[in-house]
């Protein structure tokens, strides 16, 4: 039997980080994510590797942008506001083909908000907070083992398509305590080629997303998108439950994913035929799979700590054919269970 450890959710990630072989990592402190920032500033060092608190957010996913391209796995985490700062030098990373993990632990906003949890930024990450046509994998953990796992995921993901690589969580499940279980360390990474290293007798590596002659960017460009559309086919995950015999489908991520199994599982004792379909990656955006869902499950139900931003990706995947409502908090407040089910059963 795998030996479980009592653990927080931002050390989770701040552990999945170590074991996925993140060898920098570069932050600012802003609460409900300190604890990935604090963790590190121990165990990086310990380890012999680099951990460098920088004056700011800018500063920070600009070193990621430095470390990438120099072949090393580095890492950035932050909250809402700090997120909002890095978006151009995330927009640059896509640009320049950089691989990086950029975590964002999301806080009630618009502005500076609270410190409470939420999801408001779902559509700056998903839809490309910066600059250009440009997209990133997103994943979206709903529990602390998740947490490590995706974090993992992220690294890998992140090199494989050479592209910078987003944990979007929100601040409940950055301070939730779980049993884990630790994974086993990565020992091998990818090779590569094209960083910069030092020439050592080749051709020098260049990288950067500048393109003086506007004639020459567009197949540039295109390259990128052409990768985009392989995320879309080789890259979708979500998870389901009993939606085998559904009349209802709660579509819930992250923390609110959670009260909406607890509110599933209560309909179902009072006969209501509720079922859970929880994205993982919110893009590539599970939308066939929904749309499926669409052809015999008429009433959908979104579940999200916002004013409504999933839900929109929602209706433009099922279609006009399926009813979608939303319930919902927002602005660093949680969402109960009971709300949810009490939307269930007007449904029903």
């Amino acid at each position: 039997m795998q030996k479980k450890v009592l653990m927080g959710g931002n050390v989770s990630i701040a552990e999945g980080a170590i074991l996925a072989g993140c060898r920098a990592y570069f932050g600012y402190p802003i609460t409900p994510q300190n604890e990935i920032l604090e963790h590190l500033s121990k165990r990086l060092p310990e380890m012999g590797r680099v951990f460098i608190q920088t004056e700011s957010e800018l500063a920070a996913i600009n070193m990621v942008f430095g470390a990438g391209a120099a072949g090393v796995r580095a890492m950035t985490s932050t909250s809402s506001p700090g997120f909002s700062l890095q978006q151009e030098g995330i927009s640059y990373m896509a640009g320049a083909e950089i691989p990086g993990v950029i975590v964002n632990v999301m806080r009630g906003g618009p502005g500076l908000g609270n410190i409470g949890g939420a999801q408001g930024d779902y559509f700056q990450a998903v839809k490309g907070g910066g600059h250009g046509d440009y997209r990133m994998i997103i994943l979206a953990p709903a529990s602390v083992q998740e947490m490590m796992d995706l974090t993992m995921l992220a690294f890998e993901l992140a090199d494989k398509y050479r592209n910078p690589v987003i944990l979007l969580v929100d601040g409940f499940l950055g301070q939730a305590m779980e049993p884990v279980i630790l994974r086993t360390p990565v020992t091998e990474l990818p090779a590569k080629p094209w960083a910069i290293t030092g020439a050592r007798g080749r051709t020098k590596n260049i990288i950067n997303s500048f393109e003086m002659d506007p004639v020459n960017f567009p197949p540039r460009v295109k390259l990128l998108l052409d990768k985009y559309e392989e995320m879309r086919s080789k890259e979708v995950r979500y998870e389901s439950m009993l939606l085998e015999d559904a009349d209802v489908a709660v579509v819930a991520y992250g923390s609110a994913s959670r009260a909406a199994m607890s509110a599933v599982t209560l309909a179902r004792a009072e006969g209501i035929k509720a079922g859970l379909f929880r994205p993982i990656t919110l893009f590539p955006f599970p939308e066939k799979s929904l749309a499926d869902l669409s052809g015999r499950i008429k009433n959908i139900l979104v579940a999200e700590l916002s004013s409504g931003q999933m839900i929109e990706d929602v209706r433009l995947a099922v279609g006009p054919g399926c009813k979608v409502g939303l319930v919902n908090r927002y602005g660093g407040v949680s969402l109960p269970a009971e709300e949810i089910l009490d939307s269930l059963r007007n449904i029903a």
